[in-house]
């Protein structure tokens, strides 16, 4: 799977140009995600009693800005940094948070793996159905060092995406279910078009891993808030 040839990321972001509006609504947006709404449902929650206080909102690759609307509602009035690679969805973003909150709302239009987010600012991050466009072992290193860096101490990163397992075979087994899913939200053609996609844009790592990135940078109290077949949201307290 990882092994073929992967888009760019100026192919990804072309795609994202093209689909602001199905991604403006969390039914249609993450249809292909499995326990999309319980998932972020689960993650905000957690952020929310991990730091009650929280001022600073970091998004990365935050789409048209659906889950930071939802953390508003369980936090108003935070600080939003909303990063995405799409300027068409960050343009869609700014203008639905803005409307969500009294305080800034910035916007950085870039890559993670090139943004610059300084050291202690931000309270609370989040990471939705992006960071599995993260490629070899020292992109995702150097991804989550910079994350580490950017939290306040105490701060809380929640992420949930798609996973591996450790063993290819369960591999395989998860992603046979995920075809299930996929076929039964919208059929044959959508299951195909979607795991095709995920194989030219996806190198996703296990659990265990991003456990252990999260670790290595300082992370503690990282919990697994939830699982179903290959994807997982996790969160873990900087320390």
């Amino acid at each position: 799977m990882n092994k073929m040839q992967k888009s760019s990321v100026n192919e990804i972001r072309e795609r994202f140009q093209n689909d602001v509006e199905r991604f403006s609504n969390l039914e249609t947006g993450q249809v292909s995600v499995i326990d999309a709404a319980i998932a972020l449902e689960l993650g905000t929650e957690a952020a929310k009693r991990l730091v009650p206080q929280a001022k600073n909102l970091l998004d990365i690759g935050c789409g048209a800005g659906n889950w930071t609307l939802k953390m508003l509602r369980h936090i108003p009035d935070m600080n939003c940094t909303l990063l995405d690679i799409s300027d068409a969805m960050l343009a869609k973003a700014f203008e639905r948070v803005s409307g969500a909150t009294s305080e800034k709302v910035n916007v950085i239009h870039s890559d993670i793996r090139s943004a610059d987010l300084g050291e202690k600012k931000f309270d609370i991050i989040i990471a939705g159905a992006s960071l599995h466009h993260l490629r070899e072992d020292g992109e995702w290193e150097a991804v989550f060092e910079k994350l580490g860096k950017a939290l306040v101490p105490g701060g809380c990163f929640v992420i949930s995406d798609l996973v591996l397992q450790n063993s290819p075979v369960l591999t395989e087994l998860t992603y046979q279910g995920w075809a299930r899913y996929l076929e039964e939200a919208g059929g044959a053609s959508f299951r195909d078009k979607i795991l095709e996609l995920s194989k030219k844009e996806d190198t996703p790592r296990p659990v265990n891993y991003l456990a252990m990135l999260l670790q290595k940078n300082g992370f503690t109290n990282i919990e697994s808030l939830h699982k179903n077949m290959c994807f997982a949201t996790l969160c873990a307290v900087k320390g």
